[in-house]
């Protein structure tokens, strides 16, 4: 792997989350310009990594496929590792996923890591459409097993895949007598429980919790994973990430305001409504009964939101609470000029540029 620190004085590598987040009144061709901006400004800054997940059914969170998305990004940037973090895994083929990580990777050769989640991504009625095994969700660490299969073309003899190969891949570079990559996708486990946490540890793979999802028990999680790590050929020791939505702004309140999007957002879901973010203004004027301001309250707070500075101490908390090796960014806000400046502050602030 591939884990040098970048982030100047920060105490530990800073990544980029970008959901695509799409606020009412922006068009999807807007955001994924602005998105491609953003990670040739995050290349630029000296972050570590630049994830994209991988959500269905929602106007304001807009890529179904990270694939896509980071095969464009290949050729906008430089040295940032690039990601697929996550792809939900029980609603794909693995040798899919597995043929398309080889693509990618021979484009961006070493920059490229895939993040594998069991969560839809969505509601139900849309995760049936996705999955038509509704038992997938129970055979994750199966599908993660046959993914590695065809990824590293090292199914036991008796397994029915045996002779069916990913391409590109190592089977394709033996039969065309060449040199195989000396590079792959790097597997991250994705997750926000002791569950994800067992599965990382088990297979000696790097480990991301999603703590911008709730108040999930990021702590029990991370002894869970340090605890049962086995080393592998891959990680000699544990190695993990904490995911947390982020907005930095010169004026705090604006942050904040920003913030409230992204929870009017979680309200609406809860109201079984789409996973629309409105702008500021329409969320001040809603009128919230008591329980709906306080999940409007709660969801805001869970963002770290603030001045750069602000943002930066709460970064710290978190990773003095954890001792995580990196931090990623959920860059949120109704505002795609909200989610650069927060990237732009938050480089000013740690002294992060590029090597």
């Amino acid at each position: 792997m591939t884990n040098q620190h970048t982030s100047g004085t920060a105490p530990f590598a800073l990544s980029i989350l970008d959901n695509a987040f799409t606020g009412v009144g922006h068009s999807i061709e807007e955001t994924f310009e602005e998105m491609i901006s953003l990670a040739k400004l995050a290349d630029r800054r000296g972050f570590q990594r630049f994830w994209m997940s991988e959500h269905h059914a929602m106007p304001g969170a807009a890529i179904p496929s990270p694939q896509l998305m980071v095969a464009r990004l290949t050729g906008e940037t430089e040295r940032i590792r690039l990601g697929a973090g996550g792809i939900m895994l029980p609603n794909h083929v693995p040798l899919v996923v597995a043929e398309q990580m080889g693509m990618l990777d021979a484009l961006a050769p070493g920059r490229i890591d895939l993040g594998l989640g069991r969560a839809p991504g969505t509601d139900g009625a849309t995760a049936a459409a996705l999955r038509r095994n509704q038992t997938a969700n129970e055979e994750f660490p199966e599908q993660i097993a046959e993914l590695l299969g065809f990824m590293e073309n090292n199914f036991p003899h008796d397994h029915p895949y045996k002779d069916v190969p990913a391409v590109p891949g190592p089977w394709q570079a033996d039969e065309n007598r060449v040199a195989r990559s000396a590079t792959s996708a790097d597997i991250w486990i994705l997750g926000s429980s002791p569950y994800s946490a067992q599965v990382a540890a088990r297979l000696g793979r790097p480990y991301a919790f999603a703590l911008q999802f709730g108040a999930a028990d990021v702590l029990t999680a991370l002894r869970i994973y340090r605890e049962n790590f086995r080393p592998s050929q891959y990680l000699a020791e544990p190695y993990s990430l904490v995911s947390i939505g982020a907005i930095a702004d010169e004026n705090p309140a604006e942050a904040r305001r920003q913030a409230t999007s992204a929870a009017m957002a979680m309200l609406r879901m809860f109201q079984r409504k789409s996973f629309a973010l409105l702008a500021p203004e329409e969320v001040e004027a809603y009128r919230a009964n008591e329980q709906e301001r306080a999940i409007i309250e709660e969801y805001t707070d869970r963002a770290i939101h603030g001045t750069a500075a602000e943002v930066a101490e709460g970064l710290e908390e978190l990773h003095a609470q954890t001792d995580v090796d990196e931090v990623m960014l959920v860059v949120q806000g109704h505002s795609r000029r909200s989610q650069a400046q927060t990237v732009e502050l938050i480089a000013d602030h740690y002294g992060m540029t590029a090597n």
